[in-house]
């Protein structure tokens, strides 16, 4: 834990409040859609693309206003259970400008691992290097503190931390704030809920599987340590055994590995099926 304050992380992520300030007031796009593009972009850099940032901020505005819709056609993709994914891969700008192949179906594939992780950079990076920024904006046009936009269907919602307080636009990044001690220890995806690497799996009346049964499918498949824990639902009444189960994971990327860009992935073990999907909270 080091004490930091506002200021130095402001200057440290000066290139992407840059960014984001283009996005925001020069391409006029929405600030929930500013905060996700970004958050994108962010999460892009801790998993294999560098400089992603550093290269958008030389672009002309209509060049950064083709990356930024490339990057809502990753977020889009990332909601839908079955996205239409143009021939090449739907990024030729973006794999172009990083000089190393993207494409939508790599979204798709790791898609649950993209959420987690775009989540992770929205809530613990993007709302407080552009808190600000966005309390300026926001109040200057509709006199509140959420933002429009959340709860997204997919990213959930995001809590803004209160400006320490309120400046004109020209000296956004030129305030001394009150110190904080800030703590960046976690990688995108570190802290993500058992929710969300938790699968659901769904068995077949008169074919009874067993907790052994799963636990064997998986750890043979997915390695010893891919599971961490199994809850069997209650016995059916009539068939006494039971017909669901939920499985948590030791990460979302095993989760994505199981399945593949699908929604349901479908097993076998000693002749009987398994059907498998992401869990989802209804409550």
């Amino acid at each position: 834990m080091i004490p930091i304050t506002e200021t130095h992380i402001q200057l440290f992520h000066k290139i992407d409040r840059d960014v984001f300030c283009c996005l925001l007031l020069k391409l006029s796009l929405e600030p929930s859609q500013c905060l996700l593009i970004m958050s994108l972009w962010l999460w892009l850099e801790n998993v294999g693309y560098p400089n992603v940032v550093p290269q958008l901020v030389r672009l002309s505005n209509p060049l950064l206003n083709a990356m930024a819709k490339e990057a809502q056609a990753c977020l889009r993709c990332l909601g839908d259970d079955n996205p239409r994914i143009p021939r090449g891969g739907g990024l030729p700008l973006t794999s172009t400008l990083l000089e190393k192949e993207i494409s939508l179906q790599l979204f798709h594939l790791k898609r649950f691992t993209a959420i987690a992780g775009i989540k992770s950079v929205l809530n613990n990076v993007s709302v407080r290097i552009f808190s600000d920024i966005l309390h300026n904006v926001l109040s200057i046009h509709d006199g509140i503190r959420s933002i429009p936009g959340f709860p997204h269907p997919v990213f959930g919602n995001v809590t803004m931390p209160l400006p320490i307080r309120k400046l004109p636009p020209e000296l956004w990044w030129y305030d001394d704030f009150d110190q904080h001690s800030v703590s960046w220890t976690n990688r995108p995806s570190d802290d993500v809920r058992d929710e969300d690497k938790t699968m659901f799996l769904t068995f077949s009346r008169g074919f009874p599987v067993s907790e052994d049964e799963v636990l064997q499918l998986f750890t043979t498949n997915f390695g010893e340590s891919s599971v961490q824990m199994i809850n069997m639902g209650e016995p059916d009444v009539v068939n006494e055994q039971p017909l669901f189960a939920t499985l948590v994971l030791d990460s979302v990327a095993t989760l994505d590995l199981i399945l593949m860009g699908k929604r349901i992935a479908k097993f076998k073990i000693n002749g009987k099926h398994i059907w498998a999907r992401k869990y989802e909270n209804r409550d």
